[in-house]
C-alpha cells in the first residue's frame, strides 16, 4: 500500500504565506455568509452567541495546536498522515475518511447557498442548476493549476473580506441590542433553563460552519514554499481573522429586525441588510453580487482540499490508484476534483435521501460535514499527544503553546461536541457512520486487505 509513482508525485512548491492565508481564510469565509443562522433556529440568537464562544474556544486551540502537526509533517494528505504516523494504519483510514467527508460535503452546502444568492437577482433561476454550474466552472479552474487556483483563492478572499465590513458598516446604523435579544434564548426561556441549554448543545454544527475547513490549509503544504515559517503565521493570523468576522456579522446581522426571519434560509446577509436600506437599494445589489465572493472562495478553496484529500488517500492505496495521477501538464490531481464533483453534485439532488428530521437539506449536509470535522479533530489532537511521546526526537518547527493544556482543551471541546451533535442528530450520524463502514469495506478488499499493510513512512513521507 505504498505509493504511486509516475504520475502520482510531484506537486509543485509554489506557495507562500499569502497564499496560504488566502486559502486558510478563503476555505472558511463562506460560513459568516450563510448556514451559521440555522443556529438561530435552534438556540436563538443569545444562545447561539454562548454557541459560538465555545467553539471559538474549540477552534483557536485547535489550530495552536494542529499547527505542531502541519509543520511537523508537511503532507497532502493532512490529518491522514497525522494519524497513520500516530497510530498506523487504522488511524490513518478514520482521519482521512473522516476529513473525506468533511471536505467533499461541504462544497454541495455551498453550491446551494451560490444557488441562493443567485436566485436573488434572477427569481427564475433554478439554485440547483446554478449549483452543479459552479461545480463545472471551479473544478476546471482547479484542475487548471494550483498557482492559478491559489492566486485566485486570495483575490477572492479578500474581497470577501472587504465585503463583510461594508456588511457591517451599512447595517450598524441599524443595530438595536433589543432587536438581538429579543426571543434570545430558545423556547423564549432564560438562560438557566433546559429549553436554552439543550438549544446551545443543539446548534453546535451551525458555530462550527463560522470556522469549519481551516485546516484544510495543511493539505496545501506539500506545496507550499518554507513550511515551517509560512503555514504558523497563515493559521494563526487566519483564525484571528476569522473570529473578529464570525462575530461581528452575527451580531450585526440579528440587530437589524426581527432575526427570526433570518433563521432558516441560506441569504441571510442580503436580507438583513435589506431591512435597513431597502429592496431597492444599491448597496443589497452590491451585497448580493460581490457577497458571491465569499461562497466563491470557500467553494474553490475547499475543492482544492478535498482533491487534495482523495489524491492523497489514494496515493497510499486507501482509494482506488488511478485518483492519486496527476494531470500530464498541469500537474494537478484531476481524477480527484472530478470525483469529489461528481458525489457533490449526487448531494444537491439529494432531498429524499438526505432532507430528513424537519431540517432543510443544506443544513443536514452541513451537519454531515461537520461531523467528519470534529471526529479529525478528535483523532488530530490525541495523533499530537501520542506523537510527543512516541516521536520526541520528530522536528517540531512550531510547537504548540501551553502544552498539555491548549491541545487538550481543544480536545476535549471537541468531544462534548462530538456528543452533543450525536445526541441530537442521530440520524445523520448514521449516514454518517454508514460511510465510513463503506470506506472501511473498500480498504479491506482492496489490494490484499491493504489496512493490515500499510508502511507508514510510504504514506506519510511524501519522497517529493
Amino acid at each position: 500500500m505504498g505509493m504511486e509513482t509516475g504520475t502520482a508525485a510531484g506537486l509543485s512548491k509554489t506557495l507562500g504565506g499569502w497564499h496560504l492565508w488566502g486559502i486558510a481564510v478563503g476555505l472558511v469565509i463562506s460560513g459568516e455568509y450563510f448556514g451559521w443562522s440555522y443556529g438561530w433556529a435552534q438556540a436563538g440568537t443569545l444562545g447561539f452567541l454562548a454557541t459560538t464562544i465555545l467553539v471559538a474556544v474549540l477552534y483557536t486551540t485547535f489550530i495552536f495546536s494542529f499547527t505542531e502537526l502541519t509543520t511537523a509533517i508537511p503532507h497532502a494528505g493532512g490529518p491522514f498522515a497525522y494519524s497513520h504516523r500516530a497510530f498506523g494504519p487504522m488511524g490513518g483510514f478514520i482521519a482521512g475518511y473522516a476529513t473525506l467527508i468533511e471536505f467533499v460535503f461541504a462544497p454541495p452546502a455551498i453550491a446551494l447557498a451560490i444557488g441562493a444568492y443567485l436566485n436573488v437577482q434572477f427569481p427564475g433561476l433554478n439554485p440547483k442548476l446554478a449549483a452543479v454550474g459552479a461545480y463545472g466552472v471551479f473544478a476546471a479552474l482547479n484542475i487548471a493549476g494550483v498557482t492559478i487556483a491559489a492566486t485566485f483563492e486570495l483575490c477572492v478572499t479578500l474581497l470577501a473580506i472587504a465585503e463583510l465590513l461594508v456588511f457591517m458598516g451599512v447595517v450598524a446604523p441599524g443595530f438595536a441590542w433589543s432587536n438581538f435579544a429579543a426571543h434570545g434564548w430558545a423556547g423564549d426561556a432564560g438562560a438557566s433553563s433546559p429549553a436554552a441549554l439543550g438549544g446551545v448543545f443543539a446548534a453546535i454544527p451551525f458555530a462550527i460552519w463560522f470556522f469549519l475547513a481551516i485546516e484544510g490549509a495543511a493539505m496545501a503544504a506539500e506545496e507550499a514554499k518554507d513550511p515551517a515559517r509560512t503555514i504558523p503565521r497563515a493559521y494563526i493570523a487566519g483564525i484571528l481573522t476569522l473570529v473578529a468576522l464570525a462575530f461581528g456579522t452575527m451580531i450585526l446581522a440579528g440587530g437589524v429586525g426581527d432575526w427570526r426571519d433570518l433563521a432558516n434560509i441560506n441569504d441571510p446577509l442580503p436580507q438583513a441588510m435589506k431591512a435597513v436600506v431597502g429592496a431597492d437599494s444599491g448597496w443589497l445589489h452590491m451585497l448580493v453580487w460581490i457577497g458571491l465572493f465569499g461562497l466563491i472562495a470557500s467553494f474553490h478553496g475547499i475543492i482544492m482540499g478535498y482533491s487534495r484529500q482523495i489524491f492523497a488517500l489514494a496515493r497510499a492505496g486507501f482509494l482506488p490508484a488511478a485518483l492519486s495521477r496527476l494531470h500530464p501538464t498541469r500537474r494537478t490531481p484531476h481524477w480527484a476534483i472530478l470525483a469529489g464533483a461528481a458525489v457533490g453534485i449526487a448531494a444537491i439532488f439529494s432531498d429524499e435521501v438526505l432532507a430528513f428530521g424537519g431540517q432543510p437539506l443544506t443544513a443536514n449536509i452541513v451537519t454531515l460535514s461537520v461531523f467528519g470535522a470534529i471526529v479529525m479533530y478528535i483523532i488530530s489532537m490525541a495523533s499530537l499527544f501520542r506523537l510527543r511521546r512516541t516521536a520526541p526526537e520528530m522536528a517540531r518547527p512550531f510547537r504548540a503553546p501551553g502544552y498539555p493544556l491548549v491541545p487538550a482543551t481543544a480536545l476535549s471541546l471537541a468531544c462534548l461536541c462530538l456528543a452533543a451533535m450525536i445526541y441530537y442528530n442521530p440520524l445523520l450520524f448514521g449516514v454518517f457512520v454508514a460511510l465510513l463502514a463503506l470506506g472501511w469495506l473498500y480498504c479491506r478488499r482492496a489490494a490484499g486487505r491493504p489496512m493490515a499493510g500499510a508502511s507508514v513512512e510510504t504514506v506519510v513521507e511524501p519522497g517529493l
